[in-house]
């Protein structure tokens, strides 16, 4: 049983938790921190800058998912994943040095930078060295680490101003960053035969493409963006519910219900703690859907848009009551079906393109990351403009219904053909220079 466990194919897939769970550490701390009277004397913010610094990070994000998806398929994962650690490891120990709104800003872009390239990178790992049977479980419960990170973070980050400053808590929880990053490079190989630690068994077990190739693939991009559009405006309509919840709901619930530092801390914490289990059983119950149907469409695009729908009616709650309680059981149920549906749509990338997931899946998380800047200023706004802490969620109700009904508009039924056209690979050189 221990050698099962050992198996270096989940060693890398806890690995691949681990990175998830420190990534949204080091993104979401900024909101607990923000939150802390420690942090306002020394840096005081209006809510339209306190929204502007939130998203400053998603600026270089969604310029990366792209890019740092295409770096993973030329270049392989491994190198990709151990440099993205260190710059996102640096600017988070950064962060803990500013002395300015702009400092702040500049260190949430460099943050922005680094970890762009990470969950397309990740996704490009996971479909050589995870079985096509395990897709939606593989992304389901990297992401919920990293909602464990987020359900973590807000009562962590308390703990640690506390105890020692807002500042010794950016450098202690990048230099764990770092550490993982080295683990990372000394660990992991692009072709899973070429590990030392891999089994004949597991070898057999992984798709075939894996051992055939490990990187300079060149992408088919004229094939590849039509099928990734609808995937991505869905998730874009994802991404801003999330980044509404990462950004602002610590200070909702010290704005709208005065609590203190560390009692809104907890009851953010026990709204991202019910994402952890909505990404696991998303994973999980779209992987046991595709298993006994072999259809993808079903597996993946209906839960989505059966999932997004409960979440929108899951919010409707807290515009009629101020129970505090109430409120944060909508609040935890919205999220629990908002994260329920990451695992079937990270699984989308790797059923259309699975030789260029780590593209595809930067195409589609352009989408969250576009969402990211948009969200949390809006946001802010709203909050500034009115004093009315509803109005972010009434805004992200419409958006997610609007992504429940365009869920039906993808495509994971429909893989990419494996050989491009010469024009195709003519106009990759090209663009690629």
């Amino acid at each position: 049983m221990q050698a099962r466990v050992l198996r270096a194919t989940n060693i890398v897939l806890g690995l691949l938790c681990l990175m998830y769970f420190l990534t949204y550490i080091d993104r979401v701390n900024i909101s607990t921190v923000v939150a802390s009277n420690q942090f306002l004397k020394e840096i005081p913010l209006t809510k339209v800058q306190t929204g502007f610094v939130f998203s400053a990070f998603a600026y270089p994000y969604l310029l990366f998912q792209i890019i740092g998806g295409w770096v993973a398929d030329k270049f392989g994962p491994r190198k990709a994943l151990a440099i993205c650690g260190v710059i996102w490891a640096g600017a988070t120990i950064a962060t803990g040095l500013v002395n300015s709104m702009i400092a702040l800003v500049v260190a949430r872009v460099i943050l922005g930078f680094g970890e762009g390239a990470t969950f397309p990178t990740a996704t490009r790992a996971m479909s050589y060295w995870v079985t096509k049977e395990k897709r939606g479980f593989g992304q389901g419960i990297t992401h919920a680490c990293s909602r464990l990170g987020n359900s973590l973070t807000p009562w962590l980050v308390a703990l640690l101003i506390l105890t020692i400053s807002w500042r010794g808590s950016f450098v202690i929880i990048g230099c764990i960053s770092m550490f993982w990053a080295l683990a990372w490079g000394l660990y992991f190989r692009d072709d899973p035969s070429k590990h030392k630690g891999v089994t004949p068994e597991e070898i057999a077990a992984l798709p075939t493409y894996g051992s055939k190739t490990s990187a300079g693939v060149k992408v088919p991009w004229g094939r590849l963006i039509p099928p990734m559009i609808p995937v991505t405006i869905v998730y874009f309509c994802y991404g801003w519910i999330l980044w509404l919840f990462l950004s602002w709901i610590p200070s909702f619930f010290k704005g709208q219900y005065h609590l203190d530092l560390k009692n809104s801390a907890l009851f953010a914490s026990g709204v991202f703690l019910s994402g952890v289990v909505g990404d696991t059983l998303g994973g999980v119950t779209s992987d046991t859907v595709f298993k006994k149907t072999h259809n993808a469409k079903f597996a993946r695009c209906n839960l989505v848009a059966v999932m997004m729908f409960l979440c929108a009616v899951s919010l409707v709650p807290i515009l009629y009551t101020h129970k505090i309680n109430v409120v944060a059981l909508a609040l935890s149920a919205g999220f629990f079906c908002a994260e329920f549906t990451i695992g079937p749509m990270w699984a989308i990338p790797m059923d259309i393109a699975p030789k260029y997931s780590g593209t595809a899946s930067g195409i589609m998380n352009t989408g969250s990351a576009l969402a990211a800047i948009i969200s949390p200023v809006v946001g802010g706004y709203l909050i500034q403009r009115t004093g009315n802490w509803l109005l972010p969620f009434i805004v992200s109700i419409g958006v997610i219904l609007v992504g429940s009904a365009l869920s039906f508009t993808m495509h994971p039924e429909r893989p990419l053909a494996e050989t491009a056209t010469l024009g195709e690979a003519s106009a990759v050189s090209a663009t690629l220079g």
